[in-house]
């Protein structure tokens, strides 16, 4: 077996891949693993690098081991018996089999919780349609995305006829000029009528991106960009919805037929 520890944590962590190659004998069944009150020290000062830790796994060995995200990325943490170092990467038995890859997959999966949801209602975002509808819908944005703006269109039916309110969770992530685009619509008069002149403009370039962004909103959108991520999503559109049994659903990208009623309600 290879292990490749880190033992300096420094901002370079979260590009650290590791392989823990299994060449011994079946190991051994897996125990419990105790539930601390707390994150090891060494996790803490992990997640101070960037990473978010999400929980600790069952894995066999002897190791205790921690689902993480950097970013959008999962990874899976081995902490060694001593408390002091971490393993990153994937750990496998004789056989070749992932010992924790469908617990990471659950884990960082989760649904979003409505703590992720006061979050959003609590982000920086543009009003699209009636303060009456009774759904809403949150889609992190940007003003150069092109599958944003298809999903703006496809909304129209629902928006206009009062069902559905969008809120657009402004983010400049794709072009150099989006962060200045955003801070336009949100700094305008009417935000709303900014986003919309954007939209449908956005053939010809979309509105005109500010000459400079003010410290205040570049932290604002980097605060809506940082939830993005938090939530699980890597691009745009990222949409947060009710279903209609009150719980909370997700989609990364552009959804169409059966999802986009799914996400906004019956026609």
């Amino acid at each position: 077996m290879r292990l490749f520890i880190v033992t300096n944590l420094r901002p370079t962590l979260m590009l650290f891949t590791a392989l823990l190659f299994g060449s011994a004998p079946q190991i051994a069944a897996a125990e419990d693993v105790p539930q601390p009150q707390e994150y090891p020290r060494i996790l803490k000062a992990i997640e101070q690098q960037g990473l978010t830790i999400l929980g600790e796994m069952k894995v066999p060995g002897g190791l205790r081991a921690f689902a993480a995200k950097a970013g959008a990325q999962p990874l899976a943490l081995y902490l060694t018996p001593d408390g002091e170092h971490v393993v990153v990467g994937t750990l496998v038995d004789a056989a070749g089999q992932d010992m924790a890859e469908t617990q990471l997959k659950e884990m960082v999966e989760a649904p979003i919780s409505e703590e992720g949801w006061q979050k959003l209602e609590r982000s920086t975002w543009v009003k699209d349609g009636s303060p009456n509808a009774p759904r809403i819908v949150y889609v992190f944005t940007d003003p150069n995305c092109p599958y944003c703006h298809q999903f703006w269109k496809s909304a129209r039916p629902w928006v206009e006829a009062g069902k559905v309110q969008l809120r657009h969770v402004m983010v400049g992530v794709i072009r150099q000029d989006s962060p200045a685009k955003a801070a336009a619509i949100l700094e305008a008069k009417s935000p709303e009528e900014a986003l919309a002149e954007n939209e449908h403009k956005y053939e010809d370039g979309g509105i005109a991106p500010l000459e400079t962004v003010s410290p205040a909103m570049a932290e604002k959108l980097e605060h809506n960009a940082t939830l993005m991520t938090e939530l699980g999503f890597s691009g745009t559109p990222a949409i947060v919805f009710r279903k209609a049994d009150g719980s909370i659903g997700q989609m990364a990208g552009l959804p169409q037929d059966a999802a986009l009623e799914m996400i906004l309600g019956s026609r």
